[in-house]
């Protein structure tokens, strides 16, 4: 259903949608960034039934010419997304006496998972307003009392500069990891690691190519069978790694393929057959983003699957003149180590209740990620160091 607003003061209107494909793919795309994750990327979404989420889809028009798309969705927000240790598994407990009580309905701009983008055919504060102010509207309508602009680079600060204005707090956000591929082969970029990491890779690789054949194959699309295989692996690595902001179903890892055919990837692994490891992959001409993975933990370990993955696609991004290797966030001591390097994301987030935003704002403050993050923290220190 398409609900138009017009917003007099600013001479722009704006129209929401449920699913993207309300919208002509022509309107989207001339205003949205060349970006993987754009009009595909949220048809199968909305496609695949994510639960968790009910996404809305702003167009700005200034008179019939869109100026602005931005890709909103509905949810409630986990409070404790940034704590571990004592306090996670405390949470934890709370959870399961009440899955609510530690979260709180928000109404947020950008993906699920990945880097937030936003729309604009200038940079103009104006068109900004217009946003935000159905934004308001909608978390107003949907009873929820938080908006955030999630997961923005630096590539935003100009843009996103007026929401500081109006009263949102900027705070770090967990940082993506990225690898700039500037070598011709694997051994090339071992060359760039510490000795220790160096020796350390290399005794894995020989110790499991002198043990066990691992076969790789790269397909565009997963069969039946292949799927349920998959995507058990997938729920293994989501239970272990107690990854509870999104959950993709199913139908997701059908979809994709199907909306995004020149752009999606499968990496499979299989040891005697069985299928031990899987990646899904949104591939461009010059990036690719390790999406979703998934592992045999009977075997990961053994046979030091993560290092055998990653020595496998990043051969693949050289062999293709991939210029880029996204691995996103999360497990920033082996990224680390393997030479990626951490990409500042940052929250604009305001709670809508002017009189007990000040506290609000100091609980995000204590609820930094890098507090609760040893390996975030260092990495902190060490930007902020002359």
């Amino acid at each position: 259903m398409l609900i138009s607003k017009h917003h007099k003061r600013i001479g722009l209107k704006t129209k929401v949608v449920r699913k993207i494909s309300e919208i002509a793919p022509q309107e989207w795309q001339g205003v949205f960034p060349d970006v993987l994750e754009s009009y595909e990327f949220f048809k199968t979404l909305d496609e695949s039934g994510l639960e968790q989420f009910s996404f809305r889809y702003i167009i700005v028009y200034d008179r019939k010419t869109p100026v602005a798309a931005a890709a909103c969705f509905l949810m409630d927000y986990p409070l404790d997304t940034s704590i571990s240790g004592p306090l996670k598994r405390l949470s934890n407990s709370i959870r399961k006496l009440n899955p609510k009580l530690l979260s709180m309905k928000t109404f947020i701009c950008g993906l699920p998972s990945g880097r937030g983008h936003i729309g604009l055919a200038a940079d103009n504060d104006r068109i900004m307003e217009a946003i935000l102010r159905r934004m308001e509207q909608l978390a107003r309508k949907n009873r929820a009392p938080i908006i955030v602009f999630k997961d923005f680079d630096h590539t935003y600060t100009e843009t996103l500069a007026p929401l500081q204005r109006h009263g949102f707090l900027k705070i770090d956000s967990l940082p993506t990891t990225e690898l700039d591929i500037g070598f011709n082969d694997f051994e090339e970029h071992l060359k760039t690691l510490s000795a220790a990491t160096r020796y350390d890779l290399r005794r894995k690789f020989k110790r499991v190519d002198n043990s066990v054949n691992i076969d790789l194959e790269i397909v565009d699309y997963l069969k039946e069978d292949v799927l349920q295989e998959a995507y058990q692996l997938y729920l293994d690595i989501v239970a272990k790694h107690d990854i509870g902001f999104e959950l993709m179903p199913k139908d997701f890892f059908v979809n994709i393929s199907k909306n995004m055919p020149d752009r999606t990837k499968f990496f499979l692994w299989r040891i005697d057959g069985k299928l031990v490891a899987f990646l899904m992959c949104l591939v461009s001409k010059d990036l690719l983003i390790d999406y979703y993975i998934g592992l045999d933990y009977s075997v990961a370990y053994k046979y030091y699957l993560y290092f055998i993955k990653f020595r496998d696609v990043l051969n693949w991004c050289i062999k293709n003149k991939i210029k880029r290797y996204e691995m996103g966030i999360a497990c920033y001591e082996p990224k680390k180590r393997l030479g990626f390097n951490c990409v500042q994301l940052y929250l604009y987030i305001r709670l809508r209740n002017r009189l007990l935003r000040p506290a609000f704002n100091l609980m995000c403050q204590f609820l930094r990620f890098e507090n609760f993050d040893p390996v975030l923290k260092e990495i902190k220190i060490q930007k902020a160091m002359p």
